[in-house]
């Protein structure tokens, strides 16, 4: 028997592959009352021969580490739809975000007890993720959390 072989929606989730690093903008929230500034660093390979992407995050602020997340990205053939698996150090449990790419974004949306989010990636620019988490407790008005601006090394 043949074993199977990511397609080519699994080779999307490359995009993320290596190591990211920048600056950002967390906005005035609930979370974040005075909004902050931040350095963050992501680090992401390839898993299961392919068909999956694990990625570890790490913020700092004031060089002290602020907050950690753990990423495993994947392809739902069934849906047509990525699958991100988020885990982090508020200790909430796991979160589940779904969506699908437009040309060189991804759009993801995920539903907890906090509200809507949705998380945008967008590697347009060779070398450069730009990254966003907007959050909505109505459905209709979205608040920015927090923008980034990463590079790859």
């Amino acid at each position: 028997m043949d074993m199977p072989k990511p397609g080519p929606n699994h080779k999307k989730l490359e995009f993320v592959t290596g190591t990211w690093s920048g600056e950002e903008k967390m906005h005035p929230s609930p979370w974040e009352p005075k909004g902050a500034s931040a350095t963050a660093i992501m680090t992401s390979r390839s898993a299961c021969d392919g068909f999956y992407v694990v990625g570890d995050y790490e913020q700092k602020r004031n060089d002290a580490i602020t907050y950690r997340g753990h990423a495993v990205w994947g392809w739902d053939d069934k849906a047509q739809e990525v699958v991100l698996h988020w885990f982090d150090s508020m200790g909430m449990g796991g979160d589940v975000f779904r969506g699908k790419f437009q040309g060189q974004v991804l759009t993801l949306t995920c539903n907890n007890f906090m509200g809507t989010h949705r998380l945008t990636y967008d590697f347009g620019e060779k070398g450069t993720l730009r990254s966003k988490m907007e959050t909505t407790q109505d459905g209709k008005k979205w608040m920015p959390m927090f923008d980034g601006v990463y590079h790859k090394a």
